[in-house]
């Protein structure tokens, strides 16, 4: 997520009650998670596990529970708490805004867009021009949609993503975090009944152009689909997964997170995709490998009974 204005890090550690470890002079643009830091970010790190990655990525602020020696170039703003820090400045940033009615003032709509009756489209939400948003579609705060897109009826677009911190210290276990991200969806998109799109917790969740989406299918968050991409009913993709143009998963496909799957990439149906993909593979099975692979594997596990009765005939009934 990206501040308004440049923020002085003297006042952000003010706002978290932290301590500044390094060059109290520079100011902050922005907000990320680890996975999607760019220069100028802040980021929190709360594991020992992670304090090298974090220390040596992008981000130029480090909210972290450790005074630890920094690289060049970066300060750390040490607290005991960096997720509920990093928690109180998304909530600055972006507070939760109640809808006071079905279509927000602030929601712009491009010329030659149709929307049906029952359409909920919130804060600061845009829609671009010759769209049709069938009835009850749900189009959460800030989220963007293209020119030329269909949406039919009972999606969500931008619901917040399914992330918790995990810490079994006491009776609740588990600790939500904050979704600022947003949901984009670029032109001629096509999306199915039921579909479900999660914004990104700190980043974008990206819909390419010219994808299609059967029905009854849910994204992740900030996972970014390429241009082109075919998508069949029941699909299900995990957070920060990344699928390059011309995809195809059939139907109850299932995609583990952070995965990446290359350009042309077929996966076909009741497959659980576990690993990396490279471009023009066709994919198969729980867990999914290559096709002809596995279908070859399925050959052999038929013969088995076969091969069983000739080394042991005397056993088979």
């Amino acid at each position: 997520m990206k501040f308004p204005a440049p923020v002085s890090i003297q006042w952000i550690a003010s706002l978290i009650n932290a301590e500044i470890w390094g060059n109290e002079k520079e100011a902050a643009t922005g907000i990320n998670e680890l996975h999607s830091v760019m220069k100028g970010d802040i980021v929190f790190v709360d594991h020992p596990k992670y304090y090298n990655t974090c220390l040596n990525s992008a981000a130029s602020f480090i909210i972290i529970n450790k005074k630890l020696e920094a690289p060049a170039g970066k300060t750390l703003l040490i607290t005991e708490n960096p997720f509920g820090a990093y928690r109180e400045i998304i909530q600055h940033f972006n507070p939760f805004m109640p809808a006071k009615k079905l279509i927000s003032d602030t929601a712009i709509v491009g010329e030659g867009t149709v929307i049906m009756p029952n359409v909920f489209l919130g804060n600061n939400v845009s829609v671009g021009k010759n769209c049709i948003i069938h009835p009850n579609v749900s189009v959460y705060d800030n989220c963007a949609i293209g020119n030329n897109v269909v949406i039919h009826s009972g999606c969500v677009i931008g619901s917040d993503a399914f992330y918790y911190n995990t810490k079994k210290t006491n009776e609740v276990w588990f600790t939500k975090m904050p979704s600022c991200g947003r949901v984009i969806i670029e032109d001629d998109v096509e999306i199915g009944a039921n579909c479900t799109i999660d914004r990104g917790v700190s980043a974008d969740t990206k819909i390419g152009r010219g994808s299609k989406f059967d029905n009854l299918i849910h994204i992740g968050h900030e996972v970014e689909i390429g241009k082109n991409c075919l998508l069949a009913a029941q699909v299900g993709i995990a957070g920060s997964t990344k699928l390059g143009d011309g995809v195809t998963l059939w139907g109850q496909v299932g995609v583990s997170k952070t995965l990446t799957l290359g350009n042309n990439v077929t996966v076909l149906a009741k497959s659980g995709l576990g690993d990396n993909v490279p471009d023009n593979m066709t994919y198969f099975g729980i867990p999914a490998e290559p096709a002809l692979q596995k279908k070859k594997e399925f050959v052999w596990i038929k013969r088995i009974p076969e091969m069983w009765e000739k080394i042991n005939p005397r056993h088979v009934k």
